[in-house]
């Protein structure tokens, strides 16, 4: 049996649970009291409400996650699927936590600003081919704004063509969900939000990673990273190929260090030869690679 190689993986809006302040509070309670004064609010009673809220929430919930690992988990590569971009920075050591919770907090903000007046939204197309997704979306004037994994995609854009584009997809057996989500992340609509928020990484230090950091905008290590960061917001998430990426970095185990399971459910439809790490069993068996696999569906959004 080969050895296992871990990468980490953070996830973004879309993987909240109803414990996000215990699993933060327990670990990073400072984070979590600075979190709500920079909000103004308590974003966890909040997060299913917005973006707003979601984004600084699921952030300290992540860094939790990583800071709460064994000992024995040290990945060798790390990424993060869209808002888990600041999370993964943050275990590399690109980012300070304090500095990393700023910017979720301002990205949420500015997300959740841009979704003002317009009726946007996404549709999970599950089942069609990257060329049936593409040409859905094409038709009915949308994007394709997250590639989560093959026969897994995300459209963005006006509710109303996402509803055309869904009733398309069932005429031709293809499943499509609308998501619950206010706004279409990751398209043209984010605009407004990218100058904003590259002005607030131009206030924040980087320092080099300390592991390689894939972003999913371009499914290759960091270069620039406020550059990056800042058009992540209006480009699609290419997580299948991130996903591939890591692979050719050694990469066959992975852990999912963010609250629910969105990335870990994406693993083996990815990488069917890949293993999910489970923490817990980590934990109990002090570096033993308990195992588990994940097949349902997961849409990561933003």
């Amino acid at each position: 049996m080969s050895p296992s190689v871990i990468a980490g993986l953070f996830p973004g809006q879309g993987s909240q649970t109803g414990n996000l302040r215990e699993r933060a509070s327990d670990v990073v309670p400072e984070l979590v009291a600075e979190c709500e004064a920079l909000v103004g609010e308590d974003p966890f009673a909040r997060v299913g409400e917005s973006t707003r809220f979601a984004q600084p929430a699921i952030y300290c919930a992540s860094v939790a996650g990583w800071l709460a690992r064994p000992d024995s988990v040290a990945p060798v590569a790390l990424a993060g699927h869209s808002l888990g971009e600041l999370s993964a920075l943050v275990a590399a050591g690109a980012l300070d936590q304090a500095a990393g919770l700023r910017l979720a907090v301002r990205r949420g903000a500015l997300m959740a600003d841009a979704c003002d007046g317009q009726d946007q939204s996404m549709l999970a197309v599950l089942g069609a081919s990257q060329e049936q997704a593409a040409q859905l979306a094409g038709e009915h004037g949308l994007v394709v704004a997250n590639d989560n994994a093959p026969g897994q995609a995300v459209l963005a854009g006006p509710t109303e063509q996402l509803r055309a584009a869904s009733k398309r997809a069932r005429a031709e057996r293809i499943r499509a969900i609308l998501l619950d989500v206010a706004g279409a992340f990751h398209s043209p609509a984010m605009a407004g939000a990218v100058a904003p928020f590259r002005a607030e990484l131009d206030e924040v230090d980087f320092r080099e990673p300390a592991v390689p950091v894939i972003s999913g905008s371009t499914a290759q290590r960091f270069g620039d990273i406020r550059a990056e960061l800042a058009q992540a917001i209006v480009t699609p998430v290419r997580w299948r190929e991130t996903m591939l990426s890591l692979a050719q970095l050694g990469a066959n185990t992975f852990v999912d260090f963010g609250p629910g399971k969105v990335l870990a459910k994406l693993v083996s439809r990815n990488l069917p030869d890949a293993t999910v790490l489970d923490l817990a069993s980590a934990e109990e068996a002090d570096g033993a690679a308990g195992a588990s696999g994940g097949h349902r569906e997961a849409s990561g959004v933003a």
